[in-house]
């Protein structure tokens, strides 16, 4: 049986890829991210997805390992996990009343064959506008600590979401569409 490994520690992305159907492990990558808020976040996500799978699929070169990353951008600025609830909510107000992109990076690796894949999504997000008693209402439902931009799409979003184009699940961490078809040239999806 061919195995799979998702190289992430992220609850999202293992509720996106169990939707599949598919068997697999998971193992998170002993790696430090690139993060810094200035680099272009199509090469950041890009990178720190490979970084991750590669990390991984040194170890276990006969299984396919999927790596993912995902990061907020506005205002030429990178908006990663922030570090504390002050950093979150300096976070949610710079994106409140305003749309932002969401960019994710997909790596699949098996070492055993050289397959190397990478691919990048990107969605927008637009948010209300809102003010500090929503901040307060969002993070009494959502921990922003774990998530980049301080927010999570898939919770809460009535509070401080307008609207959004492109992949729900690239928001959520995981592009589904895209890793779906990606799954399928491997023959591991039909």
């Amino acid at each position: 049986m061919t195995k799979l490994i998702l190289a992430s520690a992220s609850p999202r992305r293992k509720q996106l890829l169990a939707e599949l159907g598919l068997t697999f492990d998971v193992m998170v990558a002993d790696v430090t991210e690139h993060e810094d808020p200035e680099t272009d976040p199509r090469v950041m996500v890009t990178h720190n997805a490979a970084l991750k799978a590669d990390w991984v699929a040194t170890r276990h070169p006969d299984a396919y390992v999927l790596g993912a990353d995902t990061t907020v951008f506005i205002d030429q600025r990178v908006l990663n996990k922030p570090a504390d609830l002050a950093e979150a909510r300096v976070m949610l107000k710079k994106l409140s009343g305003r749309t932002h992109t969401v960019f994710t990076g997909v790596a699949l690796r098996r070492v055993a064959d050289g397959l190397r894949i990478d691919e990048g999504v990107t969605s927008e997000v637009t948010f209300k506008a809102f003010d500090d008693a929503v901040i307060d209402a969002y993070f009494k439902i959502v921990n922003p600590l774990d998530k980049a931009g301080a927010y999570g799409i898939q919770d809460g979003r009535e509070l401080i979401v307008a609207g959004w184009q492109g992949s729900f699940s690239n928001i959520m961490g995981l592009p589904m569409e895209a890793l779906k078809q990606i799954l399928a040239r491997c023959g591991l999806v039909k």
